[in-house]
């Protein structure tokens, strides 16, 4: 029997957004399903009025409240209204909308529950700009660190391109709402056992100062502040692995070593 066609929606997180939004939405309309979702997450600049001249859902935050309290909203919404699959890109014009054809044809494959878009799986001859030097350093800790604890096979732990299958992240308890989001998700992904399939996506990078805001703008804050949300998620699911922590495989100067010691 043929399955049938998967409930997509398509869901957007954006803050202060003006110079990209309606240009990013209109590609978008393009190649996404016909339910998009775009989560404004407190914007103080002219991005909720370019959004009333689109067709789309909006949620809005009176406040600025994360990035993860943007895509925990995005899965509770596609909970809500039965859809299938969230399919999450960003509003930066970093992630191309024609890639959604990609992730939709994956999707279909019927063959995962997580598919993460990465910027490092293939080189491209088209690829634009690179993330500053701290940005790459710390996505290469981070995704070294996922893949050594978690014993995961991933090659981007930061692309916020992707497409989450909603009845899988609907079992997970997802609470930290700020950019070490994905810190909590791998941990919670892999310790309920989900399947995660990598997907090429190019590397662009248009603005190289582009800030996180805060004490995330500082590097050395920003690596402890994310491994300390992965610790702590850690420490919750003891049972799946151990207790193993960052320290485990980064040396005193926080570069990656491999770890020697199976899981308890």
């Amino acid at each position: 029997m043929k399955n049938p066609e998967p409930r997509i929606l398509l869901a957007i997180p954006v803050y202060n957004e003006e110079s990209y939004v309606s240009k990013v939405l209109n590609q978008v309309k393009k190649y996404a399903p016909s339910d998009i979702l775009v989560i404004d997450d407190g914007s103080t600049d002219g991005t909720p009025l370019l959004l009333a001249q689109n067709k789309v859902e909006v949620i809005r935050h009176a406040e600025n409240r994360g990035y993860g309290r943007s895509m925990i909203d995005a899965f509770r919404w596609a909970c809500c209204y039965k859809f299938d699959w969230v399919i999450t890109i960003d509003c930066d014009e970093q992630h191309e909308p024609e890639s959604i054809p990609a992730f939709i044809e994956a999707i279909k494959n019927h063959d995962a529950d997580i598919i993460s878009g990465s910027r490092y799986l293939n080189h491209h001859a088209e690829d634009i700009g690179l993330p500053p030097a701290d940005r790459r350093k710390i996505n290469k800790t981070i995704t070294h660190l996922v893949n050594e604890i978690l014993e995961t096979k991933i090659t981007d732990a930061f692309c916020g391109f992707k497409a989450y299958r909603t009845k899988a992240v609907n079992s997970l308890d997802l609470t930290e709402t700020g950019y070490a989001f994905p810190l909590q998700f791998w941990v919670q992904a892999k310790a309920k056992g989900l399947i995660t399939k990598e997907l090429p996506i190019r590397l662009i990078y248009n603005d190289p100062n582009r800030t996180f805001g805060g004490p995330l703008d500082n590097q050395e804050s920003r690596l402890k502040h994310y491994l300390s949300i992965f610790d702590t998620e850690l420490q919750k699911h003891t049972d799946q692995f151990g207790h193993l922590c960052t320290k485990c495989a980064l040396d005193e100067h926080n570069k990656p070593i491999a770890l020697n010691t199976q899981h308890a």
